[in-house]
């Protein structure tokens, strides 16, 4: 499994034409989160969360619920 290493920012990003040399992710993964973090924006505008900060945690903390029930879910193939 491998770490999540956060975007440095566009100004930091270089490519080798397959993925970022500064947080080493993909293009399609990159472009896929941008995705993901550009509804969750448009949602909270569209019902214009005024706590976006909670929303955001809120998110965080379900995502992370989700990843970790799933990983348990698992069936191991040793």
């Amino acid at each position: 499994m491998k770490a999540f290493t956060p975007c440095q920012g566009k100004t930091a990003c270089r490519d080798d034409g397959q993925q970022c040399v500064t947080c080493g992710r993909g293009f399609p993964e990159i472009e896929q989160t941008r995705v993901l973090v550009d509804a969750l924006a448009e949602l909270a505008m569209t019902f214009d969360y005024g706590n976006v900060d909670e929303f955001a945690a809120y998110i965080a903390k379900k995502l992370e619920k989700k990843v970790r029930h799933r990983r348990e879910g698992r069936v191991s193939e040793d």
